[in-house]
């Protein structure tokens, strides 16, 4: 029985030989009112779509993606069967895609997965991503507005992009990818170095930063027009780093919560142990999530097309001897099997994610039940970019309505997920790009 008179703060540790270990939320703990709950987002890409043999294939169709069968009482194939411990706290949605991209070959679609964007014919109009809608309203709360994660790391290039972020002018953010730099950069910002040092780097970064700012408006007035888009791109970016500098020097006195990052292996490599390195790339967002630095995030498991580390993961994870892009335009008797093998491969390095999410919990219950997380692709089959594969899993103390594997017409749009997303999170949206409605069946009236 706890003493009546013990009280402990929720950020309370242990320390023992130079280790120092958080405590896992405890009653004692429980002491005055609750803050208000935190309301996070996360949105996990794969490529090249799934596997989606034809519903009554009763050779293949256990490596379908989807169930064969709508409703409450659906039976997970092979290849989602690892979530079924999550089944209460999981949707699946069938049907849905973006109207812009329902005639692109789905590499394409990749770009516009969280925007909704227009990347038909030659002319390339993109928008913002719904991630970026929301940690606009979310960073207030936070040290760093997101976190942008993929595999390969960059912002690729037009169709091809390397990251799933877009900011509001549109323009792809660069997505980082080596965990131990990640590790540095978000949990061990001071290096060392004491906070009056720290500060005073800050200092000349931010003079360094509004320098060139300066000189770029004065160059920017003897330029063309073309040479001018080029250089406001440019200074856009040192804008946003202009921001994060300010931003890291409030934050400057305020400590990190204590976590422990032992089971975080940085040293993961995408080229030698895929397996290992994606499941660091989701502890370290989760992690992110736990100490609260952001509340948004996204990662991109793999580029389109055949680009990148991604496309040797099934010969290195399974000894399947072809890269991803080529299964998934096989059409060999087995290539069902081999693409089904692979996406469910991706579905267990996902599960480990909701699996470190369940079990980190605070005054409200689990982070899974603080986050509403999007997990899919922008096509299906053989690159169609409809009918994407798409789960949305947590979110139990955000209103989200969960347990069903629910089939969409295409009057409905892809849209609307992110609308009923951005709702979750507090964000008082009434519309998001194309969208028509939010789903209320699915995130609540």
């Amino acid at each position: 029985m706890t003493k009546p008179n013990l009280q402990l703060d929720r950020r309370t540790f242990l320390r023992g030989a130079g280790v120092a270990v958080a405590l896992p939320f405890l009653d004692v703990m429980r002491t005055g009112p609750a803050p208000e709950p935190a309301r996070r987002m996360v949105c996990v890409y794969f490529p090249n779509g799934a596997s989606m043999p034809e519903e009554d294939d009763t050779k293949w169709n256990k490596w379908r993606w989807f169930p064969n069968r709508a409703g409450a009482d659906y039976q997970f194939t092979e290849v989602l069967n690892c979530l079924e411990p999550f089944r209460s706290k999981l949707s699946l949605l069938g049907g849905l895609s973006h109207p812009l991209s329902r005639e692109l070959l789905g590499h394409l679609a990749g770009d516009t997965w969280l925007t909704a964007g227009d990347a038909r014919g030659d002319t390339y109009v993109n928008r913002v991503s719904v991630d970026q809608v929301a940690a606009e309203s979310l960073k207030r709360h936070t040290r760093y507005p997101s976190l942008v994660f993929s595999t390969d790391g960059g912002v690729g290039y037009k169709s091809r992009v390397s990251t799933m972020s877009f900011d509001h002018s549109a323009r792809p953010i660069p997505a980082e990818h080596h965990p131990r730099r990640i590790f540095e950069r978000y949990f061990a910002p001071n290096g060392g170095a004491s906070t009056a040092e720290r500060r005073q780097s800050l200092r000349q970064g931010k003079q360094i930063v509004d320098l060139v700012l300066e000189d770029s408006k004065r160059l920017n007035q003897r330029l063309g027009k073309s040479d001018r888009d080029k250089l406001d791109q440019y200074m856009a970016s040192l804008q946003a780093v202009e921001e994060q500098v300010r931003r890291n020097e409030a934050w400057l006195d305020r400590p990190l919560r204590p976590f422990d990052s032992s089971h975080i292996d940085l040293d993961a490599a995408a080229d030698v142990d895929p397996g290992r390195y994606l499941r660091t790339m989701y502890d370290l967002i989760a992690l992110g999530l736990e100490t609260d630095i952001a509340r948004v995030a996204t990662f991109q498991t793999g580029r389109e097309d055949g680009m990148g580390f991604a496309d040797h993961f099934p010969s290195r994870a399974l000894g399947i001897k072809r890269g991803h892009h080529t299964i998934s335009h096989d059409t060999h008797d087995g290539h069902w099997e081999e693409w089904g093998r692979y996406d469910q491969w991706h579905a267990q390095q996902f599960t480990h994610f909701l699996q470190r999410l369940a079990k980190v919990q605070d005054e409200h219950g689990s982070l899974l039940d603080s986050t509403v997380v999007l997990y899919g692709s922008c096509c299906s089959t053989t690159h169609n970019a409809r009918n994407y594969p798409t789960a949305l899993v947590g979110g139990g103390h955000m209103g989200l309505r969960h347990g069903s594997y629910r089939k969409y017409d295409e009057a409905v749009p892809f849209s609307n997920v992110l609308l009923g997303m951005l709702r979750s999170v507090g964000v008082p949206a009434e519309t998001f790009a194309d969208s028509t409605g939010w789903l209320p069946e699915v995130f609540g009236g």
